[in-house]
């Protein structure tokens, strides 16, 4: 029986489901949270900007070279793909199904080593982590038997 992991995720929480085949419905192994992407921006720096002198009598002020809700976001996807990497090395699925805002989908795909890239077999880009399992399950149904 194919083993069907499902990581229904956006940049502050995610919540992986298996299925273990048909009529075996969507049974939630963990819930993630990264309370962090819900902060405002100027939250997350411990300082503002510093200032620079230029010539003459212009000031200028230094720019952070990446957003901190990006940079926090990038570390959620990294351990989303971190924990994806290590159900698959211990084959615990065999298929793996992606649901992900599409700036979110970018992320974790850009995390996710090719051997988990080969094993998804659908995604999409869609942000359902606030409907709860019975409505994901008629999302799905297009791609997996329940």
């Amino acid at each position: 029986m194919t083993t069907t992991w499902i990581l229904v995720a956006n940049a502050s929480s995610a919540s992986l489901y298996m299925n273990r085949g048909p009529k075996q419905g969507l049974e939630k192994l963990r819930e993630y949270e990264h309370a962090a992407s819900r902060e405002k921006a100027s939250d997350l720096v411990s300082d503002r900007p510093g200032h620079y002198k230029s010539a003459g009598n212009g000031h200028g002020a230094y720019v952070p070279p990446t957003d901190p809700k990006q940079n926090e976001a990038q570390q959620f996807a990294m351990k989303l793909a971190r924990d994806l990497e290590q159900g698959r090395t211990g084959n615990e699925f065999q298929r793996l199904i992606l649901v992900a805002p599409p700036q979110f989908m970018g992320l974790i795909k850009s995390n996710a080593g090719s051997a988990l890239i080969g094993m998804v077999s659908d995604h999409f880009e869609k942000d359902y982590t606030k409907i709860d399992a019975k409505t994901l399950t008629g999302h799905l149904e297009s791609c997996i038997y329940l």
